[in-house]
Formats: structure tokens, sequence, C-alpha cells
């Protein structure tokens, strides 16, 4: 270690010592080696740690979690499909104007109607996604509305 490291190691070592002077409500560090499955805690200024939770992922049946992330991947896509030259969604203006439940709940209603009937089975699977996506959008509105 050059003495320079060591110099540095030292002032993060006075710094963490000072951290529950500065805050007295931390008294504990929370650490996750695996990304969140494994979860420790420790007192500030002690090396010994303990489990406080471990969190399985569920085994999924319907493959759920690849769903979602190729679900994520389509809404993504949307940002940049549908902008106007102006960087705003028709969306937003209908949202914006207070029709965001009638917007969303009657989209949701035309792809599942839709579902099917038109196209190619891709079309249908996109149909579906269409879907899901005002379904969410609904609920940004539903969670808006209840924070007025």
């Amino acid at each position: 270690m050059t003495e320079r490291h060591e110099e540095y190691m030292k002032r993060q070592m006075r710094e963490l010592e000072e951290i529950p002077a500065k805050f007295p409500q931390r008294k504990k560090i929370f650490e996750s080696p695996d990304r969140g499955k494994t979860i420790y805690e420790r007192n500030f200024g002690n090396a010994e740690r303990t489990k406080v939770k471990v969190i399985e992922t569920p085994n999924y049946k319907y493959n759920e979690d690849s769903l979602i992330k190729e679900f994520k991947a389509y809404i993504d896509g949307t940002y940049n499909q549908h902008y106007s030259r102006d960087k705003f969604q028709a969306t937003e203006f209908i949202m914006d104007g207070g029709h965001g439940t009638g917007f969303c709940i009657g989209n949701v209603l035309k792809y599942a109607q839709r579902y099917g009937k038109k196209g190619s089975k891709e079309d249908a699977r996109k149909d579906v996604m269409k879907v899901l996506h005002y379904a969410l959008l609904q609920l940004y509105v539903h969670d808006s509305e209840d924070n007025k």
C-alpha cells in the first residue's frame, strides 16, 4: 500500500467514524453483495455483519420475468417512435386535459376487442402489448388522481 493510498484510507476511516455523530439516526449500514438477494446489516465502525433477509427469486411458471423485460423494452421503444417534433406525445396533451381515464380505458378496450381479428399472430401480440401499456398508463392516472 503506498503512503498516498494509506493516507486516503485513514481519512476514509476517520470520516466513517464521524458519521454516527453527524447522523445519529443512522446507526446501521446495510449491504448486499449479490444485488439485493441477501441483505446484511452492521453497526457503524463494526466489521461484523449479520444476515437480515434473504430474498428468493420466485420460480415463475409463466415466464413473467422475461415478459416483463420485453414489455419494458416495448415501452422504451414507444418513446422513440411517437414523439412529435416538439418532443411531446399526444397522450401528454390528453392527460393534461383531464381525459386520461377515458383515453386509457378506451384504448384498452379497443386493442382487446381487436385482438386476433387484424393481421398476423405478431399483430395480435402487439395488440396485447398495447393493452398492457394503456393499462399501465391508467394506473398512473389512477394514482395521480388519488393524490389530488
